[in-house]
């Protein structure tokens, strides 16, 4: 047996116990897909990360993202943690602001992060998505939706939005909800999950309303994905990139940069705060960045 260090990580929070967690393997080489994907099985995360050597040797790391059913080739939790995770194997504890570029190669292509270290308090990470969010499906009906998520159908959509699908790496079907109430009392019916949202191994749906919980928050949002193992996730930034498509689409933004924040987590008891800056040009999405702070909360060694 190989002795590998880990850590765990909450993402998309400035305090322990809160925001989503994520496991990363820093030992990851020599590890096939099925041992990987059976450790993600073993942590039983939203994701696991198996960090490896890059193929550039200008990059900082290989990563490998999993969730406790499949492999992803894109996520933004992971890429937040992974990418701080890395700052701190760099630099050790700071006692003064340090900036750090991380640049992991994922699946779907190379990913910048910078990353900023602070003393005594949780670090932050901000990446280019390096993929621009589109449409890459319809809907199916508002009846069958509402009936998915045991909601009336009179309580999805809301102004203009009505359900869509997008994709910034993995697609996710997007439900406009009236308030917070209905949001709340959403839950997934697995007997009419794959009638709502497909029978793919991507039919997510993420939920969100206008109405949120905190002043400085755009969008409240929950996200359930059954078939990649997670029942309800605490903060998806993967969405969230993707969600950009549906805030330019329907809310239409004027060309320019604009600053969302999304809160997700508050009916699991792991609030979660993601960042999400769109830039705007010539009628379409420009540039994507996602951005959340991260603490690490636990440190390790798998015996595998």
């Amino acid at each position: 047996m190989s002795p590998r260090r880990y850590a765990v990580l909450d993402v998309f929070t400035d305090t322990a116990l809160a925001g989503n967690p994520l496991a990363v393997v820093l030992d990851g080489e020599g590890l096939d897909d099925d041992r990987m994907q059976a450790i993600a099985g073993e942590f039983n995360l939203s994701e696991t990360v198996f960090v490896q050597g890059p193929d550039n040797p200008a990059h900082s790391a290989k990563v490998r993202i999993f969730t406790p059913a499949r492999e992803l080739p894109f996520a933004g939790h992971p890429t937040v943690g992974t990418a701080i995770l890395l700052a701190h194997e760099r630099f050790g504890a700071v006692e003064t602001e340090q900036d750090a570029m991380i640049v992991l190669e994922e699946a779907i292509g190379d990913v910048r992060c910078g990353v900023r270290l602070m003393p005594d308090e949780a670090s932050f990470a901000e990446f280019d998505v390096p993929q621009q969010a589109q449409m890459v499906a319809e809907a199916h009906r508002k009846d069958q939706i509402a009936a998915a998520l045991s909601l009336a159908p009179t309580e999805v959509g809301f102004e203009n939005h009505v359900p869509s699908v997008y994709s910034a790496g993995v697609p996710f079907t997007f439900v406009p909800v009236h308030d917070l109430d209905a949001i709340a009392r959403a839950q997934s019916n697995p007997e009419m999950w794959a009638q709502g949202f497909g029978d793919t191994d991507h039919n997510a749906a993420f939920i969100y309303c206008r109405q949120t919980i905190h002043t400085d928050s755009a969008f409240h949002a929950r996200m359930f994905a059954p078939k990649m193992g997670i029942r309800e996730d605490p903060a998806t930034g993967g969405a969230v990139a993707a969600f950009a498509g549906v805030v330019h689409q329907f809310d239409q933004p004027p060309s320019g940069m604009h600053r969302y924040r999304i809160e997700q987590g508050y009916e699991m008891g792991r609030p979660s705060h993601i960042g999400l800056e769109i830039e705007c040009a010539e009628g379409g999405l420009k540039a994507t960045r996602i951005s959340g702070q991260a603490v690490i909360v636990a440190q390790g060694v798998l015996s595998i």
